[in-house]
């Protein structure tokens, strides 16, 4: 799973109240110097994420479900790029423009589409790009159709490859967009999956920034208002239907730093493309890394029961940073670890076990994998029995 659902905190132990005084203590001389800074959306729903470290800078009504319109694209374009990438489809492939499709997305329907003439056969390649660049529902219904037969059985895979991404509240009616009150999504889970398809796919990102699309006699140029503007902008998405106001998936890189940004329900195109980047100019300006742990240091430890041990220690993947405001006007932090747990052995070194959870005081979440140092073997009829008083004295239940 590319994404971690946490589902409880019972390993969260008093190594996470003395990692909090620590953090708090290391990094005092760093941010106290900082200069302090909020941010404020005119959108309905809004996230800026950090690439490189998965943080999440801004949040406003991140997990509100909202109509997407077509900003679900980018889900029909990850479930073709996995088709893509498994080789079970090729760019050369085609599908047909089918009589639903042209009705529904295409000429007749006066919404967003690339102009297939019914009938017709267009190239995996060339739907892509309609989709993409000229946000074609026409593409989007021919894609679905060619690789599930039918809007309805490709929406259920589409909801079905967002749980496998562990987008858990995100659903899905149509390949396009359009409106449906089953078509709902999540800021957070759009800046996620913009996540992923931008690690995921290389190969096929490049689309999201290509500026111009030519196909047939029609040329189509590249909706995303944020890559004119010369703020190193290369992707994603715009939406707008009437029922969700005007949303963008807007993803940029300055100085080697990628940042994701996500605004939705904002009342005009203007609007949608001022909140984007000004958000994004905000966290280039706000925010900076920290290193907290060295390569192979100690971070905390987590609970196993029945073990040869208590207690595993739990380091990162190499050095573990963060990114975190480069001025709250209070330098306090809460860190966690959090595990299902108690953890049942074997527990192997190198196994990943918990995530350590950073948050700022405004509202900044960091979280990096942890994982096992080292190997704990089960226990013996004595620990086993040792785990069992403890259980029995502090109510605690092993999984």
């Amino acid at each position: 799973m590319l994404f971690s659902v946490h589902r409880s905190t019972l390993g969260s132990l008093s190594a996470a109240a003395a990692l909090l005084v620590a953090l708090a203590i290391a990094l005092m001389p760093q941010l106290a110097s900082a200069q302090s800074g909020g941010f404020n959306t005119r959108a309905k729903a809004a996230v800026l994420l950090d690439a490189d470290t998965g943080a999440i800078l801004y949040q406003n009504n991140a997990d509100e479900l909202l109509a997407p319109a077509s900003v679900s694209k980018l889900m029909t374009a990850e479930v073709v790029f996995r088709a893509l990438k498994e080789g079970k489809l090729k760019l050369t492939d085609e599908f047909t423009m089918s009589e639903h499709a042209w009705r529904t997305g295409g000429a007749p329907s006066r919404t967003s589409s690339m102009f297939v003439p019914i009938n017709t056969p267009a190239t995996i390649d060339d739907l892509l790009k309609g989709l993409l660049i000229q946000s074609g529902n026409d593409a989007a219904i021919c894609l679905a159709e060619g690789l599930s037969g039918s809007e309805a059985k490709f929406a259920e895979r589409m909801t079905a490859e967002a749980r496998r991404l562990g987008l858990t509240k995100s659903t899905f009616a149509n390949p396009s967009g359009l409106y449906d009150p089953g078509q709902q999504m999540t800021a957070r889970e759009i800046a996620l999956l913009a996540h992923h398809l931008i690690k995921e796919y290389p190969e096929y990102y490049p689309i999201f920034s290509q500026r111009l699309f030519e196909y047939r006699k029609h040329k189509f140029y590249n909706r995303n208002p944020l890559l004119p503007l010369d703020i190193g902008a290369d992707g994603l998405k715009t939406g707008y239907i009437k029922e969700s106001g005007y949303n963008l998936v807007g993803s940029a890189v300055q100085n080697g730093k990628r940042l994701i940004v996500v605004v939705m329900g904002l009342p005009t195109e203007s609007d949608r493309t001022s909140e984007a980047k000004k958000l994004l100019d905000w966290g280039y300006r706000s925010f900076a890394p920290f290193k907290l742990f060295n390569a192979g240091e100690t971070v905390g430890s987590a609970r196993v029961w029945g073990g040869e041990q208590f207690y595993v220690p739990l380091t990162g993947d190499g050095p573990i940073s963060v990114i975190l405001p480069r001025v709250p006007e209070n330098p306090r932090l809460k860190a966690e670890i959090i595990y299902d747990g108690p953890l049942k052995p074997p527990v192997k070194k190198g196994d990943r076990v918990a995530t350590l959870r950073v948050t700022s005081q405004t509202n900044q979440v960091n979280e990096v994998p942890l994982y096992a140092a080292q190997d704990v073997e089960p226990g013996g009829l004595v620990r086993r029995g040792l785990d069992s008083l403890a259980h029995l004295a502090l109510s605690w239940v092993p999984l």
